[in-house]
């Protein structure tokens, strides 16, 4: 897939957990570029973009995801087709090794709980962030060994990897492939950058580089974009749904 000037349009609406994150921004930005209604779960003392002040389409929810009871989730799950998470780790030693460790695997299984209890008659689509680093165990995905051994130990040393990876694992593992009230999609991106427009990026089923030792690059806004189309766009979306595709700016 190549990356387009403009997300595809439409006027449905979807939750963002994580929304006040660096690349969480890029997918409400986009979302709202779609005239897509969004739902945005941003931390308490967070100062949102000025884009985003006044706008019709945006509910802003003031919380800490994890401090949401399932049944307050489901609430604010009401009215949505598509539930998107951008968690991350802060870059700091509290982040990375205090509480809560496991935030992206948690509230990975909090929004599937919420959607749980009030199933849909068409599945709830959900969309992660996730790490190219990341491999897919429904794949033939060949990692080389010296790769292998530093992954094990990345996912001994730091807390967020291991956090990324099973979150992922929880969707391919419990969830699955044949869910009736969710499908999903992980969406893996290279070493994150930040753009100022979207430009041209590609999309595969599984790396075409080593996350480790010759990462590519992706924009934020490109992330973004690409989710946005996997949400807006039903091709897309049944094109990649129980997949982790993996996202790379294009280079001339």
């Amino acid at each position: 897939m190549d990356g387009v000037s403009n997300a595809p349009k439409c006027m449905s609406t979807t939750l963002v957990v994580g929304a006040s994150g660096a690349t969480g921004q890029q997918v409400v930005t986009q979302l709202l570029n779609a005239q897509h209604k969004v739902k945005a779960i941003v931390r308490s003392s967070v100062i949102l973009p000025h884009s985003w002040e006044d706008n019709p389409d945006l509910t802003v929810i003031r919380a800490n995801v994890l401090d949401i009871e399932i049944p307050q989730m489901a609430a604010h799950l009401e009215g949505c087709t598509a539930v998107v998470s951008c968690l991350g780790h802060n870059l700091t030693l509290k982040g990375m090794f205090g509480s809560p460790r496991k935030l992206v695997k948690e509230t990975v299984v909090l929004l599937s709980k919420a959607i749980q209890m009030h199933p849909k008659a068409l599945p709830m689509r959900l969309v992660l962030m996730n790490t190219s680093g990341n491999r897919n165990k429904d794949a033939t995905e060949p990692v080389a060994f010296s790769q292998k051994v530093l992954l094990k130990w990345l996912k001994v040393l730091l807390p967020p990897f291991a956090d990324n990876i099973a979150a992922a694992e929880y969707l391919r593992a419990e969830i699955g492939q044949k869910n009736s009230w969710m499908e999903w999609v992980v969406v893996r991106p290279d070493a994150l950058v930040d753009l100022t427009e979207v430009t041209p990026y590609a999309v595969y089923p599984s790396p075409i580089r080593s996350a480790i030792f010759n990462a590519g690059q992706t924009s934020r806004m490109n992330v973004g974009h690409f989710i946005a189309a996997l949400v807006c766009d039903l091709e897309q979306w049944n094109k990649w749904k129980g997949q982790m595709p993996v996202v790379y700016n294009k280079t001339e």
